[in-house]
């Protein structure tokens, strides 16, 4: 009878490991989202009736669907023509970056797949997130871009830690939402004569 002189097996990975596991469950939860947000918009659309809560879920909506563009800067806009456009701003600011989870959590389970797209703008965001990661997620996220989601993209693929990526799109979101319900309220109310 032979015994292994200490010859160690390799196990063979198992299919679904841990990242690709994580990779699934991610994407599933996107997709599931987005389907969600086209099936039920026309429902969605009557929540500038309901005031800041309004602009919150329309906010987070609209910032949850990924290169899909979501009329939610105009909402944002119009309304800060007839509610408190600093309170406006604040709500829209908040429930953003939340509604931004989405690309980081598409770039975080999507990893894999991310990795093999060497070319283009997503490798010039990789590379942007990696030198200044928290510099590129502040600029981005302070002036309406729609190369946002890249960087959500880039900062969950490449591990951006997920509480400092909302701590720093908070305040970067809140500057761009409140710039928009500003413009709206001077622009609307003051420029063309609109009394609330």
């Amino acid at each position: 009878m032979v015994e292994d002189a200490g010859i160690e097996q390799e196990a063979k990975p198992s299919f679904w490991g841990r990242e690709r596991y994580l990779a699934g469950v991610a994407m599933a939860f996107v997709a599931v989202l987005v389907t969600l947000i086209f099936v039920f918009w026309e429902r969605v659309e009557d929540l500038e009736n309901y005031g800041y809560l309004g602009v919150f879920v329309i906010s987070l909506l609209g910032s949850a669907t990924i290169f899909v563009p979501v009329p939610a800067i105009a909402v944002v806009f119009a309304l800060g023509s007839v509610l408190n456009p600093v309170l406006v701003g604040l709500a829209a600011g908040l429930a953003e970056p939340i509604g931004e989870l989405t690309s980081y959590i598409a770039g975080y389970g999507g990893r894999v797949a991310l990795s093999n797209r060497n070319t283009g703008a997503y490798a010039r965001m990789v590379s942007w997130m990696q030198r200044r990661g928290s510099l590129v997620l502040f600029t981005l996220s302070a002036v309406p871009n729609p190369i946002f989601d890249l960087a959500g993209l880039a900062a969950g693929a490449l591990r951006f830690p997920l509480w400092k990526f909302l701590l720093i799109c908070w305040p970067g979101k809140t500057i761009k939402c409140m710039g928009i319900a500003l413009a709206g309220y001077w622009g609307l109310h003051r420029l063309l004569g609109i009394a609330t």
